[in-house]
């Protein structure tokens, strides 16, 4: 049987590199492969640690620009309110629906030292800017973070079942947290951890810790 006959021949025609022997050649080992190794995993270990690391430093940064803004508002909002009389100040408490007692606790003085500056007697620098400061808080948080009946939002617990409210914030000269819970950036439980570290110990009978569906952390009462 002639050649041409049978077809060409394996060997004659085509490099033996061409057929599937099942056998690996030096092209197929040099293929590129998508299978991650230690290196390439280690590599995106590192990037996602430095993409971590930025966006919590960019978010502690317009944390803390939002945080210094809020106190400059604050301080110019109490400077305008500064120029009212001490009578007219309480007027406009008053008007807010506060309290006496509450104003005095939050100003740590009496109510009858209160009473004595409704009907016009004196009162010192101090306590004019304390009350200046008390009627810019509640500007701010009415205009800035749309809180509705501030002297019910003041008297209302902070969490649930644990008796301290931003009254008790306000009158332990910590102003500034109350703006900071009012704002937002703050929850109950950070408000609470800020203004005493131990207030779990302290109230750990009336509640208890959950997972709310948001996937945070919160407080609700025992039952």
């Amino acid at each position: 049987m002639t050649q041409s006959a049978q077809g060409p021949t394996r060997s004659q025609n085509f490099p033996e590199a061409q057929f599937d022997t099942g056998t690996p050649t030096s092209s197929t080992t040099l293929r590129s492969t998508s299978t991650p190794t230690p290196i390439s995993a280690l590599r995106q270990t590192q990037t996602a640690s430095s993409l971590v690391s930025r966006v919590t430093t960019l978010t502690k940064d317009v944390r803390t620009t939002h945080v210094e803004a809020m106190g400059l508002e604050w301080r110019i909002r109490t400077q305008n309110r500064s120029t009212l009389s001490v009578k007219d100040l309480l007027e406009l408490l008053a008007d807010a629906g506060f309290a006496w007692r509450d104003l005095a606790r939050m100003l740590g003085v009496s109510v009858p030292a209160i009473q004595k500056w409704r009907k016009g007697e004196k009162s010192s620098g101090e306590n004019r800017l304390k009350l200046a400061g008390l009627i810019a808080a509640i500007d701010l948080i009415a205009s800035q973070f749309h809180i509705q009946d501030i002297e019910s939002w003041f008297e209302m617990p902070i969490v649930e079942g644990v008796p301290v409210t931003p009254i008790d914030l306000w009158a332990a000269n910590q102003a500034f947290l109350v703006l900071e819970f009012a704002s937002g950036h703050l929850n109950p439980e950070e408000a609470l951890n800020r203004f005493d570290p131990s207030w779990r110990e302290t109230y750990d009978s009336q509640f208890e810790t959950f997972r709310a569906q948001d996937g945070q952390m919160s407080i609700r009462p025992k039952g």
